[in-house]
């Protein structure tokens, strides 16, 4: 793969299926992340979010620099959450996600960040991969501990949260 997500393959765990998101899944895109406590997170966006923030948050990423990955339950065919990849200068790779608040604390999250790491890995392993995330967030922070990323003392770039890289 060369560095771009054009080609990021889809996969899937005991729970979910994973693949990157399409124009078509705006409305689940804004089912799950129409909510005060997602949009409280995210600095990608503010609430409310509408179904046209969806949409042209999707068509904006077209898999050059960034992909979103979204993490259906198998179960039902649900989304329940977004694992966001983003290209960077210095040879990085930021993740970042966010899951709807009826699925917190399900290890749903866990479970989708771990599996795209490992294929992130594999498709650009020249980089090295990273997060920032509030520390008062103890669920994600969490969450990416879990996925092998350890803390490095350094602010990131977004207010109130620090910097986590992929041991």
């Amino acid at each position: 793969m060369s560095d771009n997500f054009r080609d990021f393959p889809a996969n899937e765990t005991e729970r979910l299926v994973l693949r990157p998101l399409c124009r078509g899944d705006a409305g689940a895109l804004h089912a799950i992340t129409d909510d005060p406590v997602v949009g409280a997170a995210i600095s990608l966006f503010s609430p409310p979010f509408t179904p046209a923030d969806a949409d042209a948050l999707l068509g904006r990423w077209n898999g050059d620099a960034d992909v979103m990955i979204g993490a259906w339950r198998k179960v039902d065919a649900r989304l329940m959450g977004v694992v966001a990849l983003h290209l960077r200068d210095h040879g990085e790779v930021e993740i970042g996600y966010w899951f709807g608040s009826a699925f917190h604390g399900q290890g749903y999250a866990g479970e989708a960040v771990g599996a795209i790491v490992v294929n992130a890995r594999a498709c650009l392993p020249h980089r090295r991969i990273y997060a920032e995330c509030r520390p008062a967030n103890r669920g994600s922070w969490r969450v990416l501990e879990k996925a092998g990323f350890r803390a490095t003392g350094e602010d990131g770039v977004r207010p109130e949260r620090k910097r986590l890289v992929l041991a």
